[in-house]
């Protein structure tokens, strides 16, 4: 029996994760071999799954509830590179590859439950199965290209801007984060934030 199979909710789990962007591809077979590799978690709003400078790694499938990346400096600042929801991943496979300490840490933005397993197990279950990798590492560029893209945009829109456009790309989340925790991925105030919800200018 996988864990997965003594979970309490196996049954919706199961089509949950079958509906992740990286997994739903998986044929049967090979859904029959990924699936004792899982681990499933729930984790509390404002947990650290993963810390910034380790070497321990995992692969994150997301279930339920929202995750970050963030990265910090030595004062203790934080900037939010990105959220990840439902049918989604976060991972560390970059830095797995490179072999170098973890570059950000991942958080937990509301409840989470997530299906997980080691970096090492992954890798080697993508190795035996080549369109996987494919797939999985073009991915890994998709999210990497997205965090540049928003790195660039705080340069270059003004906060009305950086709003509109975090609305237009992130409509599944948009109303589901935090004030706080919005308007600190876009470089802003919460009072900023509410200020120009008032005024009409987002």
């Amino acid at each position: 029996m996988t864990q997965l199979s003594l979970h309490p909710q196996s049954r919706i789990i199961r089509v949950q994760l079958r509906q992740n962007l990286v997994l739903k591809n998986l044929s049967a077979a090979q859904w029959t071999e990924f699936e004792p590799l899982l681990e499933i978690s729930d984790y509390a709003k404002g947990e650290t799954l993963e810390h910034q400078g380790t070497h321990s790694m995992e692969q994150y499938f997301i279930i339920d509830g929202i995750l970050k990346r963030t990265v910090s400096n030595a004062q203790g600042k934080e900037m939010i590179l990105r959220f990840a929801a439902e049918s989604d991943i976060d991972t560390s496979y970059a830095a797995w590859r490179l072999k170098t300490p973890m570059p950000y840490s991942i958080r937990a933005v509301t409840k989470v439950r997530a299906a997980k397993l080691s970096m090492l197990q992954w890798a080697a279950f993508l190795e035996r199965h080549p369109k996987i990798k494919a797939e999985f590492e073009l991915e890994v560029t998709r999210l990497m290209s997205e965090v540049m893209a928003h790195t660039i945009t705080l340069h270059l829109l003004d906060a009305p801007g950086r709003v509109q456009r975090f609305m237009r790309k992130h409509t599944e989340i948009a109303d589901r984060l935090p004030k706080k925790e919005l308007a600190s991925y876009l470089n802003l105030s919460p009072e900023t934030l509410s200020r120009l919800k008032r005024r009409g200018k987002i």
